[in-house]
């Protein structure tokens, strides 16, 4: 029987240091990735194994004396009794590829992603796969992964093979003018000597890639017109030869980055309009995808970082988090698009809260649970330039991350706090496509209220989506401006940059809003001192000038800058973060290297950071306004517990004014999905919170 511990939150965390040793290398492998941590990662999935076992077990029950489909039927039946989703449990089919679950039989040919240990192998493993009745669909051998389609029955023992290191089902994936006043874009434009940030005399050359279900290249706000290099090339991950976007996330995620100037007056500007927009589609025409095709698709950016200088990744999307960062090979994907310095930014999901509207934890959407992965909620800015009325929407993802590996049959979560940082996503006006019957898109058939706006020029239409697959795009296009004015700083630093300047919002722990929400004028205003030669030792002057006022007034309103870096189990605070150089910045390096959980003591490592960084451990309640991370209150569970080395949190655990969320409650069908549409029956979620928003022009 489930235990439920009334809890208050802030002390969470204190786990052993999950950093992963990086190199340098750009084209490094997930081989090289997973010998850099000492913990020898089990060969199969949890989920997977789940799923094996359940396998075993109606093979077990038909011994005695029922048929495997009467076995199959009953755990079905079980199964639809127990979830508590209003979702229907179906088998899950996309691009023509059947997703592993316990719907579909064992016998049936199913996708996989295999993590090889080598790829010396791979003819011989290729011919074994054909002998047990599957197939290779892919070779990644930059990432050392093989996508295949095989029988669940043969998967033990594939997984058996030496050169085989994990073995993971292919998971559905999907989406989940006002933006530059409140995020401070519009007062960075003539920040910069030589430049405006807004498109004229350049953008450095920076790239964005945006991994999402296409573009409408002909709506104004996204094709290419003066000093808007918009959309420099494109790349299907999907097999189905698409690239518009009958579907509409992505010409909305994209124009928040990079939207042209030219509607409205400026109106729908995205943050960085003078980023080129690589176009990486890796959903399809109803806003689904596989981890596969976005495995695909930062395979595809990394080696071709150089060729179009792709600095920042945009993952708006994301799936249930059920493998530790450490072995979900889509966090293996995304570490490694880091390590080649790409900053990746990832929506955190729309799981906040559940069907009667309480909060939940825990249900943070993989690659954001990743250390490396700048991993964004959603704020709700009411519509308003000022902050003062800012707050975290109901519906965006809350911490800790709740990946996990099993060991003797006990689940050791991650525990991570996260999300990283939060940003304006409710009721977002961005590029409504019209790529669906050449008028319209698919969600806006599907929802007609979502549409703005009452011009009657099709290439100018724009609409209305709530999530933090919009909250995403904003920090996504602030990291490309952080890139333009110094194209040197490595990704930890940029990440460093982005929360250290964040305002904490008043009434919020951080495992509701990070470090706070972006402060786009803050961050600009830092990084233009930052030298254009990086340091390399810990404890060299960082800057060129004396570190700046840290205060911010955006709106006519004036805060405090947070001061303070997230590192997985706690945060470090303190002017020597920006003042000198720490060792967690340079090229492949996590901030969350910068302490570490040995002995039931959460403490700093030796060498990574400086003496005048101080660390704090926990997640914090922000309690009172104009207050700095390092100010606010932190109060040790009532039961005096604290979470040590992978201990479980009983699925639903209380968790002060939330609960700890169960294992499946959300996307029971693990489908990974444009955040927007985590329940495609759920109209609350799609239409966002039921406040003011943005004001259409």
């Amino acid at each position: 029987m489930k235990k439920f511990i009334a809890l208050t939150l802030s002390l969470i965390l204190g786990l052993q240091s999950t950093a992963l040793s990086a190199s340098s290398n750009a084209q490094q492998t997930l081989k090289e990735l997973r010998n850099s941590t000492k913990e020898k990662a089990p060969k199969l999935a949890p989920d997977l194994e789940e799923m094996l076992a359940q396998d075993d077990e109606e093979q077990r029950v038909a011994l005695t004396g029922k048929t495997l489909a009467q076995v199959r039927q009953e755990r079905l039946a079980n199964r639809l009794s127990s979830i508590a989703t209003d979702e229907q449990i179906e088998r899950t089919r996309i691009n023509g590829l059947l997703m592993p679950s316990t719907e579909v039989l064992p016998e049936e040919k199913q996708s996989f992603i295999v993590q090889m240990s080598s790829t010396a192998a791979n003819a011989v493993l290729k011919e074994k796969v054909a002998r047990l009745g599957g197939n290779v669909r892919e070779s990644l051998n930059g990432m050392g992964m093989m996508m295949i389609e095989a029988p669940r029955t043969v998967i033990r023992q594939l997984a058996a093979e030496s050169s085989i290191a994990y073995v993971s089902p292919d998971r559905p994936i999907a989406s989940t003018g006002h933006l530059e006043n409140t995020t401070g874009a519009s007062l960075v434009r003539t920040m910069i000597s030589g430049q405006t940030l807004d498109g004229s005399n350049g953008g450095n050359n920076i790239a964005v890639a945006i991994l999402d279900s296409g573009f409408d290249q002909n709506h104004n706000l996204l094709r290419a017109s003066n000093n808007h290099p918009g959309i420099v090339t494109q790349i299907d991950c999907t097999n189905t030869g698409q690239n518009l976007d009958a579907y509409g996330h992505g010409s909305h995620v994209g124009s928040i980055v990079m939207g042209s100037s030219v509607v409205k007056s400026g109106a729908y500007q995205g943050i960085a309009p003078a980023a080129k927009i690589i176009n990486v589609t890796v959903l399809d025409t109803d806003g689904r995808g596989t981890a596969s095709n976005v495995i695909k698709g930062l395979d595809w950016c990394v080696s071709n970082k150089t060729n179009f200088n792709i600095r920042v990744i945009n993952l708006s999307l994301g799936t249930p988090a059920k493998d530790s960062y450490k072995t979900d090979p889509l966090c293996l994907a995304a570490r490694r698009a880091h390590n080649a310095g790409i900053v990746v930014v990832a929506s955190a999901g729309n799981n906040g809260k559940d069907s009667t509207g309480k909060k939940v934890y825990g249900a943070i959407n993989s690659p954001g649970i990743d250390p490396s992965v700048i991993t964004v909620g959603a704020v709700n800015s009411y519509g308003t330039d000022a902050r003062s009325d800012d707050t975290i929407a109901t519906y965006s993802s809350r911490g800790p991350t709740r990946g996990y590996t099993t060991t003797n049959g006990v689940r050791k979560y991650d525990n991570l706090i996260k999300p990283d940082i939060v940003a304006p996503g409710n009721k977002i006006i961005a590029a409504r496509s019209n790529n669906y019957n050449n008028n319209g898109n698919k969600i806006t058939a599907a929802y007609p209220a979502l549409l703005a706006g009452n011009t009657t020029v099709l290439q100018d239409t724009v609409m209305y989506m709530s999530g933090t697959s919009m909250a995403a795009p904003v920090v996504a296009g602030a990291a490309a401006l952080l890139c333009q004015v110094n194209p040197n700083m490595p990704p930890s630093l940029i990440k460093a940059i982005l929360m250290y300047t964040a305002q904490p919002l008043n009434g919020f722990n951080m495992l509701e809003q990070g470090a706070g929400e972006l402060n786009i004028e803050g961050a600009v205003r830092l990084a233009k001192l930052v030298k254009k030669t990086m340091p390399t030792t810990v404890g060299a002057a960082l800057l060129s000038a004396t570190l700046p006022t840290q205060t911010s007034t955006i709106a006519g309103t004036t805060f405090k800058w947070g001061q303070g870096v997230i590192t997985n189990f706690g945060f470090l605070s303190g002017s020597d973060l920006m003042n000198y150089w720490q060792g967690v910045y340079g090229s492949g390096q996590v901030l969350g290297d910068a302490t570490t959980y040995a002995n039931s003591t959460f403490s700093k490592v030796s060498g990574k950071t400086t003496s005048g960084a101080t660390l704090f451990s926990g997640a914090l309640n922000i309690k009172g306004s104009g207050l700095i991370l390092g100010d606010s209150t932190n109060t040790v569970f009532s039961s005096g517990q604290v979470l040590g080395d992978g201990q479980v949190l009983g699925d639903g655990l209380i968790l002060g004014d939330g609960i700890i969320i169960s294992d499946g409650l959300i996307l029971g069908d693990g489908t990974t999905r444009a955040d927007l549409t985590l329940r495609s029956s759920s109209s609350s979620i799609v239409l966002g919170d039921n406040t003011t928003g943005m004001v259409a022009k």
